[in-house]
């Protein structure tokens, strides 16, 4: 196990967090160039700085069961560093809870934070890399806002980033991916994320 956590986190540093697109930030550029148009000409925005755009994508992976176990974690955090291209830190618990076994400044999630160009990238590799690996894939869905123009998906398995490789992973592992925008409504980010590639069903 130690081995493995070993290799994945060589792999993230090695540059397996690279983009496979071969323009890293064409996702921005075409936010820029054709979707804020599309954008201000559909809901009559008189200004650019109306339009909808993203703020963060938050990576989020709890630890559950292997919150004791500081090789898995490290694992699991090479492998969300390696799928995201940035440094994760460590979410730690804030008080006890006797019911769930939950110690004090005991680490119970790993999470990552990208903004600006870093959102757009990931989002690219998301929508045209990552989704269509998926066997029998049908879309996302299109429900999964909060109300305030936010959208939270669930990845059930981190190998279907290319950046993760089968044969190091020690187990099959999910998180949540929080997508932050401008927009003041959900009907006004769905309209953004749905110019950006993301593939909604309903």
């Amino acid at each position: 196990m130690a081995e493995k956590a070993k290799k994945a986190e060589t792999q993230a540093a090695s540059g397996a967090v690279k983009s496979t697109n071969p323009d890293r930030y064409r996702l921005r550029k075409r936010y820029q160039t054709e979707i804020v148009p599309q954008l201000m000409k559909e809901h009559g925005y008189k200004n650019v700085n109306e339009a909808p755009r993203l703020v963060k994508v938050v990576l989020n992976m709890r630890l559950g069961d292997i919150k004791d176990n500081s090789k898995s974690i490290q694992l699991a955090q090479a492998e969300l560093e390696a799928i995201a291209g940035q440094k994760s830190v460590l979410v730690k618990a804030k008080k006890s809870v006797s019911n769930f076994k939950l110690r004090e400044g005991q680490s119970i999630a790993i999470k990552v934070t990208l903004r600006g160009e870093m959102a757009y990238e990931f989002i690219d590799r998301l929508v045209s890399v990552a989704l269509p690996r998926v066997r029998d894939f049908r879309g996302i869905s299109g429900k999964s806002f909060d109300g305030r123009g936010n959208y939270a998906l669930g990845i059930k398995d981190q190998t279907m980033f290319p950046e993760i490789s089968y044969e190091l992973i020690e187990k099959i592992r999910g998180f949540d991916v929080d997508v932050v925008t401008t927009a003041k409504t959900d009907e006004e980010a769905k309209s953004l994320l749905t110019k950006l590639g993301m593939p909604f069903k309903n």
